[in-house]
């Protein structure tokens, strides 16, 4: 059986970059820790992580979702990601994060990117210093999995 669930991806941006995340446009967006969320209840579950891992390496050059855009860009890494396994807490976790969420002042969101599907404001937030996102993104994960 397939694991399926919500991620959040954890992407350094190593330079500045203006990326244009193709319908929603460009955004300029500052060096600094990103994080993204996603949803992986498709056919494949989390398989969907390791093809934005390819795409982080260059190995695998279509663009289907908006991270996709950011972790094509030569100045960015994809470095980790967090998991709530068959839970869909994807836009919990995106509000948690949000201007909504405890941490909003710590953790800008990357406005219209990722809330293709939803009525979000955004699913990807950052610029933040890389131990301040990753516990924010472990909390809203462990509160999401709680509530």
């Amino acid at each position: 059986m397939t694991e399926r669930g919500t991620y959040t991806l954890l992407v350094e941006l190593r330079s500045h970059a203006e990326i244009a995340f193709g319908a929603r446009g460009d955004r300029d967006l500052s060096p600094g820790w990103y994080a993204y969320t996603g949803s992986a209840f498709g056919s494949g579950g989390f398989s969907r992580v390791e093809r934005h891992e390819r795409v982080a390496r260059g190995d695998h050059d279509a663009r289907h979702w908006h991270v996709d855009y950011l972790l094509g860009h030569p100045a960015s890494r994809l470095a980790d990601d967090v998991r709530t396994a068959e839970r869909d807490v994807e836009c919990d976790v995106a509000r948690r994060l949000g201007a909504d969420g405890p941490v909003a002042d710590a953790i800008p969101e990357v406005s219209g990117v990722g809330a293709s599907d939803c009525d979000c404001r955004s699913h990807l937030h950052g610029p933040a210093e890389r131990d301040a996102l990753e516990r924010a993104v472990r909390a809203a994960h462990a509160r999401s999995r709680a509530d």
